[in-house]
């Protein structure tokens, strides 16, 4: 169900947010935030009318834990996981120019539109796989591939397989600290990688800022 209702959630922002047949970033951001009110929406009144045991599967979902993560499910997730790590790679030099821009990438040639419709398509579906199995787990995907940007450089050809595999394992890192640090006690794992990484992301943000010259 939840992976479902990810993949509709994700292709009704990229429609919403389709005009003339193009797509713009800041469109598609104002978009996602109005879906995700909505769908923040229907979540509540899911919590509103569930009984005692739905609502602590709601709550524990919404938290993340790996918990749940038994073979059958990893392996039904093992096909979307496979489809994304074989399609990504193949965007690499595409998403090199799109990072130039859209005008100068389409000079060079460039589909802009059917890479964004491809991505979108990818991200959704490596993306509702993972939430469908392990919950809300936040800011792993935006810690990992900036550190190994400023490590490795912006290349996408080294930096989208290394982003899946330091993903990876910073999520187990992540899941064995949150299973010890509080024993008995099991800490919920996405309120573990939000607690780190929103520091971070105000970090990034600050160091961006001062390199362009301050804050507007």
């Amino acid at each position: 169900c939840a992976f479902v209702a990810g993949l509709a959630t994700v292709l009704l922002v990229y429609l919403l947010s389709r005009s003339g047949g193009r797509t713009e970033v800041v469109t598609l951001l104002l978009t996602g935030i109005a879906v995700n009110a909505f769908a923040g929406a229907l979540i509540g009144l899911s919590i509103f009318f569930a009984d005692n045991a739905q609502l602590t599967q709601i709550t524990f979902w919404q938290l993340g834990s790996l918990a749940q993560a038994t073979w059958p499910k990893v392996l039904a997730v093992l096909p979307c996981a496979l489809a994304g790590l074989l399609v990504a790679p193949l965007c690499s030099r595409r998403l090199d120019l799109l990072a130039l821009g859209e005008r100068p990438a389409r000079h060079l040639g460039v589909d802009v539109e059917r890479l964004r419709l491809t991505l979108v398509l990818v991200v959704a579906l490596l993306t509702a796989a993972a939430v469908a199995v392990a919950g809300i787990i936040t800011f792993v995907g935006l810690l990992v591939p900036h550190l190994l940007r400023m490590a490795a450089g912006p290349g996408h050809r080294f930096l989208v397989p290394g982003s899946a595999l330091g993903g990876a394992v910073v999520l187990v890192g992540a899941d064995l600290a949150a299973r010890t640090v509080a024993q008995p006690a099991e800490l919920p794992l996405g309120v573990l990688t939000a607690l780190l990484g929103s520091p971070f992301f105000f970090w990034l943000l600050r160091r961006t800022r001062r390199r362009q010259g301050g804050w507007a």
